[in-house]
């Protein structure tokens, strides 16, 4: 007989818990994809294909919520129509009637903790795969829409406007790009009458190349260049269409971000970044050296090497070296052919990124010094990093190198820049260490805490007597708001830089202390009752 009242109790609330959890799941994953659509343009197929894809990551929230909702509209319902009060006069003890729902609360909690540690973190890279491989069919599209769309890169953001977009032919006709640094200064302006568009997906972003008619290119400095037919000398990588954010881990890959912060694209990119600015620092004191005792510096590639000479070098710009003149150069090719280049304004960069970085070396308007002729802006590219440079490097890690002393490594002080950019790495490296134990903990007490939350529902809804929707919906959301309050404002005391991450933990797994005391009051009252 008993067995026959669970089958018949959990019936009546798998029905309600399966009809909620379908409609909330359509609501919250319709506002989940209104954010792409709005910011990429995707287009209907798109957008359909990203609903289905956010459906698990919405049912992460929508689970513990709608067997609530059930539980407490169901026993509600029962206590209403006097259907427990019939039982407990059979001889049926309160505490027997709950064990349906306390199977759909343990089922919600196993289901709740495999979709947040598991589940969700693969919807959402595989939303942003489907994304990324739309990437050219997104660009496109808002520049038919709009006339232009706007690219945030490793190095700093794109603004591409067109005239016309042929997606056919995946040609774009009339195309002005405007390249901006980080801190919005612009560093380039191309204009092309019409731009042949390729796109070379990678693993963490989509590289596109663009072949050019008619091409211009300006910009700071000595960055001058145009030409008829060719291969624009601009490379956009996209960044995650989606934001790259802990949140968004697996267990295992948050496992792995703790024990080495390099597979965290952030950190790498920060940690990357300090190394450049570290690199370019060593390589300006080297410099610094040779000409300050009016001798020479070289730098040798596979095609040629470069030879100058100069007053001395400052560091201006990130990962770029000023020569003040005046500045002799000596170019040889493999050939062994010479020629010497002499110009007032002269600058070293250094790649940007890369654990071998390449040396470029740009001179503003030079002339031959054999024949007075005057050249364009000049460059000469694809150059070593000098062995006395990359053996001050050493073998060390890169994190464990740019987060060393590098005052004592450096001649003289850090520069400014290269000190903002260590203390960004730290702060970095802290909050990503605390968003790791923010994001663990705040899982397994959401996912915990859906037994309680869903024992508190049904004991609420008995006690109410009533069937009616709203009471049960408002007895269903107060346990669910204690301790998603708890969550956020544990999540936030643990990754506040001013306070112990031990303290957010504790606020975290306090919320469900106090939910768990308060089952255990509203059942020892239904007990009375």
């Amino acid at each position: 007989m008993v067995f026959t009242l669970h089958r018949y109790m959990f019936r009546e609330l798998l029905r309600i818990f399966i009809l909620a959890a379908i409609g909330l799941t359509l609501i919250l994953s319709l506002g989940m994809i209104l954010q792409p659509v709005q910011k990429f343009g995707v287009g209907p197929r798109q957008a359909v294909h990203l609903l289905f894809i956010f459906m698990p990551v919405t049912m992460t929230f929508v689970l513990p919520m709608a067997a609530l909702f059930a539980s407490a509209l169901a026993y509600g319902r029962f206590a209403g129509d006097n259907e427990i009060d019939a039982c407990r006069a059979s001889g049926i003890g309160a505490m027997t009637l709950i064990y349906p729902g306390l199977t759909l609360a343990v089922l919600v909690a196993i289901g709740n903790l495999l979709l947040s540690f598991h589940v969700m973190p693969y919807f959402v890279h595989l939303a942003e795969k489907s994304l990324k491989s739309d990437a050219k069919q997104i660009l496109f599209r808002n520049l038919q829409r709009r006339g232009y769309y706007s690219i945030r890169s490793g190095s700093g953001s794109f603004l591409i406007y067109a005239d016309h977009a042929d997606l056919e032919d995946d040609t774009l006709y009339g195309i002005v790009i405007v390249q901006a640094s980080k801190n919005q200064d612009i560093r380039k302006i191309t204009t092309s009458d019409e731009t042949h568009v390729k796109f070379d997906p990678h693993e963490r972003f989509n590289e596109v190349q663009l072949t050019v008619r008619n091409c211009r290119q300006m910009g700071s400095g000595s960055d001058l260049w145009e030409g008829t037919v060719g291969l624009l000398p601009v490379t956009m990588e996209f960044e995650s269409l989606l934001p790259d954010d802990i949140k968004f881990k697996r267990i295992d890959e948050m496992k792995r971000i703790g024990a080495d912060l390099m597979l965290f694209d952030p950190v790498a990119r920060s940690a990357r970044e300090v190394y450049t600015q570290y690199v370019t620092e060593l390589l300006a004191q080297d410099v610094n050296d040779a000409v300050l005792s009016g001798g020479s510096y070289e730098f040798k590639g596979p095609s040629c090497s470069v030879r100058f000479s100069a007053r001395r070098c400052e560091l201006r710009d990130q990962a770029a070296i000023v020569l003040m003149p005046p500045v002799v150069v000596e170019e040889c090719d493999r050939n062994g052919r010479r020629r010497r280049l002499e110009c007032t304004k002269a600058e070293i960069q250094v790649e940007e990124g890369a654990i071998q970085p390449k040396i470029t070396v740009y001179l503003n308007n030079p002339s031959v010094q054999e024949t007075g002729q005057s050249l364009v802006p000049y460059g000469v590219g694809n150059l070593v990093l000098p062995d006395a440079v990359g053996r001050r490097l050493g073998g060390v890690p890169l994190l464990d190198l740019v987060t060393g002393d590098l005052a004592a490594m450096l001649k003289n002080p850090p520069s400014e820049m290269l000190a903002k950019g260590q203390a960004g790495l730290f702060k970095m490296i802290r909050g990503t260490l605390k968003d790791i134990k923010a994001e663990i903990n705040s899982r397994l007490v959401f996912g915990i805490g859906c037994v309680p939350m869903i024992l508190i529902g049904i004991g609420l809804g008995v006690l109410q007597k009533g069937g009616h929707l709203l009471s049960a919906f408002g007895a269903s959301c107060l346990p669910a708001a204690v301790l998603i309050v708890a969550i956020v404002s544990g999540k936030n005391l643990t990754q506040n830089a001013g306070t112990d991450s031990s303290t957010g933990v504790l606020v975290m797994w306090g919320g469900l202390a106090f939910l768990v005391l308060l089952a255990v009051v509203v059942y020892r009252k239904l007990q009375r009752g």
